[in-house]
């Protein structure tokens, strides 16, 4: 096959081919192999599926309705685009009784429009809006997956991880936001095994292109933005200034967040103390970190006496802060994307970084979502979480769930003094 994220290769019998991918599929459940033909991308999805612990018969949860749903699609950024994915794909869908979707970041579905009789085919397996479609949730699928990924895919019948879902196609792309780059969500095409065809994935590729285009024309960038800085998952921040994107050292990421959350500023030996645990450090040295990052941030953003940023400086971090104080939960864990500047041994910035990570994983844990523990527990920062691990067994518990938990469970077994750092930090 010259494409491995193209479905069918140009001759292949389809029907032929829907035989093998399932007898493949009841191998991996069976015995957790994948045999050939399995494509490189659909094998690599169903291991992810499996390490989810989604079931083969599972089915997608609806998580959003009525209001809820309204409320949310009207602020989602793909809103300003829907009017293009109903031009572009919309009589598509309609005559080839098709549908066309459109998810956000985290797989849940948005918008389903289409052919009437394909809709009510689709509202079996929960095809639906407001149903939460990420690999995560229901295993291998275009929308969940493309996101997951971050590639445009096709998923061809029999690959699809949960059965019910397997007689349908689709083929999706992820959206980006054009400022920023991360991914918005992805527009998808569902029908039948025609889609199978290479055309389908060109189509949704351009389409999301198209969007991104489109998007970068709605919001351009103006220079009394207010600036946006991103510390979450990251060792180095960026800040969004005046249309320059630049890149912080960790010392001056570390500044910044602090004075971010002090519009009232803070005078140099609260700055000292924030910043340094060693206290040998002289004020000598704090204020030639300023005068750096004042000339590189050009002037009269950075004030003094006390140490101040003149205009609103917006962080990711305070963000998902607002987001969880609201009870805004799901869109306060689609905003974190990692802990606050996960390097740094500034003390006020360990004390910021343990609070919002706490915070979430409290209010997770209470919550009690599958879907979002899960999310959670298979981040880089939960793998070893054992209270998420143990929240998410409760309410999920499938064997590779019991099993990571038994692992973590006995390595907090060994003697005091000697638990990792990681599990310690953990529980």
């Amino acid at each position: 096959m010259t494409d491995p994220w193209v479905a069918l290769e140009p001759g292949a019998d389809p029907a032929e081919r829907v035989r093998v991918l399932r007898r493949a599929h009841e191998t991996f459940t069976a015995a957790g192999t994948v045999p050939r033909p399995v494509r490189p991308v659909v094998a690599e999805s169903w291991r992810r599926s499996a390490r989810a612990g989604v079931g083969p018969d599972g089915t997608a949860r609806v998580e959003l309705a009525d209001g809820d749903l309204g409320a949310y699609r009207a602020e989602h950024p793909l809103a300003r685009v829907m009017p293009l994915f109903r031009e572009l794909m919309g009589t598509f869908a309609a005559d080839g009784e098709h549908l066309l979707a459109v998810c956000d970041a985290q797989g849940r579905l948005l918008w389903v429009e289409g052919h009437a009789a394909t809709r009510r085919r689709a509202d079996g397996m929960n095809f639906v809006p407001g149903a939460r479609w990420s690999e995560g949730a229901v295993g291998t699928n275009a929308p969940g997956t493309a996101v997951a990924v971050d590639r445009p895919v096709q998923v061809f019948a029999a690959e699809h991880f949960i059965r019910r879902v397997q007689p349908w196609t689709c083929a999706a792309a992820p959206v980006h936001d054009p400022r920023t780059g991360r991914i918005l969500g992805a527009v998808d095409i569902t029908g039948g095994n025609g889609l199978a065809h290479p055309h389908s994935l060109g189509f949704v590729r351009a389409v999301a292109r198209a969007a991104e285009a489109q998007l970068a024309l709605l919001a351009p960038v103006r220079a009394e933005e207010v600036p946006m800085l991103s510390a979450l998952g990251r060792d180095e921040a960026g800040l969004t200034l005046c249309g320059r994107r630049i890149r912080l050292s960790r010392r001056h990421s570390e500044i910044l967040v602090l004075l971010s959350r002090h519009p009232e500023g803070l005078s140099g030996d609260e700055l000292l103390c924030a910043l340094y645990a060693d206290e040998s450090v002289t004020p000598v040295t704090l204020r030639a970190e300023l005068t750096r990052l004042r000339r590189l941030l050009g002037p009269g953003l950075l004030a003094s006496r006390p140490y101040r940023l003149t205009a609103m400086v917006e962080s990711d971090a305070s963000v998902v802060e607002r987001r969880l104080e609201t009870g805004a939960l799901i869109a306060a864990v689609q905003g974190y994307a990692g802990p606050l500047l996960p390097g740094s041994q500034a003390p006020a910035v360990v004390r910021l970084r343990e609070r919002l990570a706490g915070g979430l994983r409290t209010a997770l844990i209470a919550h009690g979502d599958p879907d979002l523990l899960a999310d959670w527990a298979h981040a880089p920062w939960g793998e070893d979480d054992v209270a998420v691990w143990r929240a998410l067994a409760a309410v999920r518990p499938t064997a590779p769930v019991r099993a990571r938990l038994a692992a973590l469970d006995a390595e907090l077994a060994v003697p005091t003094g000697r638990v990792p750092a990681r599990i310690r930090g953990a529980t």
